[in-house]
Parts: structure tokens; sequence; C-alpha cells
């Protein structure tokens, strides 16, 4: 008589054909997310990179123009893509920042009152000036900042990250998104695309249940049995099945993985007072930015390699299109929290292996169609980024806009430039870090790109 389906998958696990963990050494001498020598020496061992979603605005935050303050009113003539043939944009007039500038620390970099906090920090990041992309549309600036193409979709900088180093900690993903709402192109801000499925962002939502169905439903040797057995049969097909299959198994064994992992990093019951009090956060809170941004330091503490935080705001995005003053309202909800966060990294030793990276997708507009319009339009020739921690100059700015914030005019740094650099400090050649698909090599630099040497310590 033969055994049946299930008593084969017992029989299976408990003889000599399987054991407990099996799926690892099935393919553990071909493993995409084992840990992986970098290209040269790297200074960070993993990255938390905040995103503003939606165009903050750089003459209002970290780009002081007193030139831009003294013309107000004073029109100015240019081609610009989000008022070419747009009516009731025929005229252009410039208008003044809405947030006062100072000197700042030791440095005396000069950093706008929309971040007091930050701004008190501004001694140990570098700033970035004079950013350009190549896009004025949300969707397509947004995915050309993660991913380096402004129209199709490609990898994110959080997959080439995983796929180039791997994890250090098979207990949660290489790669994760806190998200509390998807910003501009969607999943394709962490997808994976054509690298290999496991090296995709996992999203965790702030809220009562960050990750869904994270409690396992049956004891956990009884899962690892039904799942070492699962790996028997997709082992047995792995030659013939679709190239997904392998990610598909993996996704199984971090899940389950997560299990174990993702409740201890979630729990902030132990953190003090005074951590909290860092990050703007009260006890028991399990949602805003002071959550994300403390939950990212938990993460990297235990081998995350990529942290994304995405601010699409509690109410409306940085795209401030009618008002400037959402502002104001936003940066309330981030500036306690970044700066918390650069304080906590050094506070537990971590500041020197951390990179922080912040970026928008691009500026906004120093002019409108009238000198009093109370908002801001879309613009890719200029805006502001910075960086800190690992391998960072600090209290250092890069490059320079024109007199009125208008275009990057002194060492402008490209969005692959910006991904280049990135890649650098995590050991990783942006030239040499390629996948072969469709025929030729890709890239998430595309064909071009170069480190900015000036902003390294």
């Amino acid at each position: 008589m033969h055994p049946s389906r299930r008593a084969f998958a017992r029989s299976a696990v408990a003889g000599t054909m399987l054991f407990p963990g099996l799926l690892s050494e099935l393919l553990a001498a071909d493993d995409p997310l084992a840990p992986r020598t970098p290209h040269h020496p790297a200074k960070a061992k993993a990255v938390i990179f905040l995103f503003m979603s939606g165009g903050v605005s750089h003459v209002d935050s970290f780009d002081p123009k007193p030139k831009l303050t003294a013309d107000h009113g004073k029109q100015v003539t240019f081609d610009h893509p989000e008022t070419r043939n747009r009516p009731g944009y025929e005229k252009l007039f410039l208008k003044r920042p809405d947030w006062a500038f100072k000197p700042r620390g030791k440095s005396g970099m000069e950093v706008s009152d929309l971040f007091p906090h930050l701004a008190e920090q501004a001694d140990d990041i570098g700033l970035v000036r004079s950013m350009h992309t190549s896009h004025s549309n949300h969707y397509n600036a947004t995915l050309g900042m993660h991913t380096g193409s402004f129209a199709a979709a490609r990898p994110s900088i959080g997959a080439w990250t995983s796929y180039g180093l791997g994890t250090v900690n098979r207990n949660l993903p290489s790669f994760l998104v806190l998200a509390p709402q998807m910003p501009y192109a969607g999943t394709q801000v962490w997808a994976a695309d054509f690298l290999p499925g496991m090296h995709q962002g996992t999203r965790v939502v702030p809220g009562a249940e960050p990750v869904a169905n994270l409690r396992p439903r049956v004891p956990t040797d009884r899962q690892r049995l039904e799942l070492d057995a699962l790996a028997a049969f997709n082992d047995a097909h792995a030659g013939r099945a679709d190239p997904q299959l392998a990610a598909r198994v993996r996704s199984f064994e971090t899940a389950f993985g997560m299990q174990a992992g993702m409740p201890d990093a979630l729990d902030l019951s132990k953190e003090t007072n005074e951590t909290l009090a860092l990050y703007g956060l009260e006890r028991g809170r399990a949602d805003g930015f002071g959550w994300q941004c403390l939950v990212a330091r938990r993460l990297v503490e235990r081998g995350v390699r990529f942290v994304e935080l995405i601010h699409t705001g509690s109410s409306a995005n940085w795209d401030s299109h009618g008002n400037m003053a959402d502002h104001g309202r936003l940066a309330r909800e981030v500036d306690r929290p970044m700066a918390g966060l650069i304080r906590d990294l050094k506070r537990v030793g971590l500041f020197d292996d951390v990179l922080v990276v912040w970026t928008t997708e691009f500026g906004r507009t120093p002019f409108n169609n009238t000198a009093g319009n109370p908002g801001r339009e879309h613009h890719n020739w200029a805006f502001s980024s910075w960086l800190a921690g690992a391998g960072v100059k600090r209290g250092y700015v890069h490059g320079a806009t024109d007199e009125h914030g208008i275009r990057a005019a002194e060492k402008p740094v490209h969005v692959h430039d910006f991904h280049a650099t990135i890649l650098h400090l995590m050991g990783l050649n942006h030239e040499r870090l390629t996948y072969r698909h469709a025929g030729r090599d890709f890239r998430l630099t595309d064909v071009s790109g170069t480190v900015v040497r000036d902003v390294l310590s």
C-alpha cells in the first residue's frame, strides 16, 4: 500500500532524508542572503533612510537665500517644467522664505526655524545643498530617488543593498520599510523588480498590528516540521518550476524567522522614559514618526541592513501647493524624532556604524504666479538632502544653488551621484554592483553617477 502524502512528509522529516532547519542547508551552497564581502572596506554597516514624501522646500529649510528675501515680488522669466503652458502662470514672481535662517552649532551651518530640534544637530550632519533630479512629477521623481530610474520600474536602493551585502540576521528581513501610507509610486519604492524576490522590502505599518499574522497559530516545533516538509517538495521541483520558487521558499523562512525576531524588535516596553522622550514618543504609542525612528534604531541594532522610514504626514504630505503653513505642521511631526534618532545612535554607540540619509523627491519653487501665493510648486532643478553618521563629514555643507535657490550652481549632485555615495559608504562600488537582466547588466546608477567624496570623512 502506498503511503499517504502526509505520512510521507512525516517520515521524510523524521528520517534521514530531512531534519529541522533543512531548508537553510539545502540552499546554503548558493544562499543569496548570506553575508557577502563588500567591494571595499565599508564605513557603514546599515542605512536608515528617511524619506519625506511630497517635496520639501529647500529655501524654507536648509538653503538660506537672503537675495530671495530681498527680491521678493521681482518678476523672473524662464521655461520651468511645472509652469510651462500652464494657464495663470504666464508671469512668475520670486517668493521669500516663510521661515528665518540662522547659524547653528560650531560649524555655523544655517538651518531654518522649520526644524529647530534638528538644527541643534547641525554639527553632526553633512548637508548637500546642490541636489537636482530628472523629473518634476511626484511619481517619476519618487521612483528615481529610490531606484535610479525615472520611467520604468527598477530595483530599490534597499534591494540593491540587500543583494550586494546579504544579511546578518536570518530572523529579520534584510530590508524593512516603515510606512503608514503608500507613497507616490507605491510598492515600487521598495520592490526588488528583476533582482531575486527575497531582496524586496518588507513593509511594517505603524499601529496596533505593524506586521500581519506575526503570532504563530500552531506551536513552533510543528510549524518548523511543516516548513521542512514543504521544503522537500519545493526542492524536488526547483529545477523545473518557475524562477520565483526560490523567492517564495525564502519568504516562508523569513516569515517563520520574523515570528521569533520581529516581536522583540517592535517591543518598546523596556525602553526608558528618557529614550522615549528623545523621540517625542508617549509610552504605549505604536504610531507616529517617533515610533518609526525608534523602531529603526532597534532594527539596525539587530542587524537589518536597510531600514526606510517614509513620512507621508498625518493628514497630507509635503506637497504644499496651496499653503506652505502645511510645512510647519509636517515638520513638527518629524523634527524631534529625527534629532532624537541622531542623539540616540550616538548614545548607544551606533552613530559611527549607521548611515542616516534624509531626502525628499525634489524641492519647491522659489517663485510662484504671484509673490503672495501661499504655496510653492514642484522644483526638480534644486533641492537639499543630508547624510549623517558612518563615514560622513560632520558640520559640512556641500555645493550651493544660485542666489535665488533656483538652480544647483556649485558642485551639483544628481540622484545618481547621491546613490553612488550611499553605496560607497556601504562598501559597494556602484559600477560593479550589477545584475544581468534582459540581455544586459543593470545597476542602481544606470550609466552615470560619481561618488561625492567631499562629503566623506
